[in-house]
């Protein structure tokens, strides 16, 4: 008789602890009076859609049109910020919980015992501690957890339906876009040119019946949406800032920051260029990825490994690296398995608790006088980053998943 829990019950157990902790960590900050949130401009968006704007027509809208019904809903049953602010944070704990258990679900099929279990949920279940100036004021939970559902399906052997659900969540934020390919290699080994169109057209069928309407009504505001995002210059989070504030630490070079596409950036001559270097080497580093998966066998393993590698090679590498992003990362890393399961959880607990050190408590004396703690905490997340991606990617024989007599082994449809 084995003495671990059943798999729903510390999936569910692990949900409600991160409940519990998300909703305490928020409200902490919020006490404080040093939460950094977008929860307002959410709300500025729910109320001009619930009084009849159109998105992109009648108001600048920078997010994909997935993400409207997050912040319309709250609008929609409450009359000022603070009630929406509640029912939005209890929106969001409900979606973290729910990802929270489909992590479980997907460690499960992966047929993960023992340490390579409880591991990841018990960080999943503190993360908020060390996300929680982001973990409920921003809509990063949302695709986060769309992506841990395809995951579940993935390895569940239900390509199709993981297609459609990789196309919601670049429906409702763009970076679930890298994992396409890898979705791409899979169904042209499974089953050629058919299964490939049919993967594509599934993953495309959302983000079209997302957008259509907009793009009818408001071509000139969509396109706006896109230019806006790739052409965002180097937010002073990201790694490339962090080097230059570096330098400006230890020699005291030049900066200078402004205000702009909703974040605070470095700029001048060597800040666009780093932004330039930056943004080849976010595409050579997800191509990498891919590229690594296409040319080895395909399999539940290696598909977990390189999904996670791509998305956290596409955020290291980012010009904009919002603490939210990190929400990303903390979802889908802890389902890689392995040797690589510690070192691989350690980083992402480490590039999470390095965020929290400076932000929310110290975002402003980095902006306004690039606080010289702050900026060496942000080159270090950065290359904490880095050094996850080069686990994640580092060659290892995958082994199979663990098989026992209430777990039956997962189909490789290779």
């Amino acid at each position: 008789m084995t003495t671990e829990p059943r798999p729903a019950v510390d999936a569910l157990v692990a949900g409600a602890v991160f409940v519990a902790v998300a909703v305490a960590v928020t409200v902490t900050w919020q006490l404080l009076d040093q939460a950094v949130t977008d929860i307002p401009l959410y709300r500025t968006y729910g109320e001009r859609v619930a009084h009849g704007l159109v998105p992109y027509r009648d108001f600048p809208f920078e997010y994909p049109p997935g993400a409207l019904p997050a912040l319309i809903l709250p609008a929609l049953v409450t009359d000022s910020l603070s009630a929406y602010r509640a029912v939005f944070e209890a929106e969001l704990a409900i979606v973290g919980a729910v990802g929270v258990v489909l992590a479980g679900e997907a460690l499960r099929r992966l047929g993960r015992r023992g340490m390579e279990r409880w591991l990841p949920l018990a960080f999943l279940a503190v993360a908020p501690a060390a996300l929680g100036g982001v973990i409920l004021t921003r809509f990063d939970l949302l695709p986060a957890t769309l992506v841990v559902g395809a995951v579940v399906l993935l390895v569940s052997g239900r390509e199709r339906a993981a297609a459609a659900v990789v196309g919601l969540g670049i429906a409702v934020k763009l970076y679930p876009a890298v994992l396409v390919p890898l979705l791409a290699v899979g169904a042209w080994r499974r089953g050629g040119r058919r299964a490939l169109a049919s993967t594509l057209g599934l993953v495309a069928a959302p983000v079209v019946v997302a957008y259509l309407p907009f793009v009818v009504l408001a071509p000139g505001g969509v396109a706006d949406s896109f230019g806006r995002q790739l052409g965002r210059p180097l937010q002073i989070e990201s790694l490339g800032a962090g080097v230059l504030l570096g330098l400006h630490q230890a020699f005291d070079t030049t900066l200078e920051w402004s205000s702009g596409s909703g974040s605070q950036n470095l700029t001048g001559t060597a800040a666009d260029a780093v932004a330039v270097l930056l943004s080849v080497a976010q595409v050579a580093a997800v191509a990498a990825v891919w590229l690594a998966y296409a040319r080895g066998p395909v399999g539940p393993e290696r598909l977990v490994r390189h999904a996670a590698a791509a998305v956290v090679a596409f955020v290291a590498f980012s010009k904009v690296l919002s603490p939210q992003f990190l929400v990303w990362v903390a979802f889908l890393v802890p389902l890689v398995g392995g040797a690589r399961v510690r070192a691989a959880v350690g980083l992402v607990a480490l590039a999470c608790a390095l965020t929290a050190l400076w932000f929310p408590a110290r975002y402003w004396d980095l902006v306004r006088e690039f606080d010289p703690l702050a900026s060496w905490l942000v080159l270090a997340r950065g290359a904490t980053l880095v050094a996850l991606l080069a686990v994640l990617t580092w060659p290892a024989t995958e082994r199979a998943p663990a098989r026992s007599p209430t777990h039956a082994p997962i189909p490789d449809r290779t």
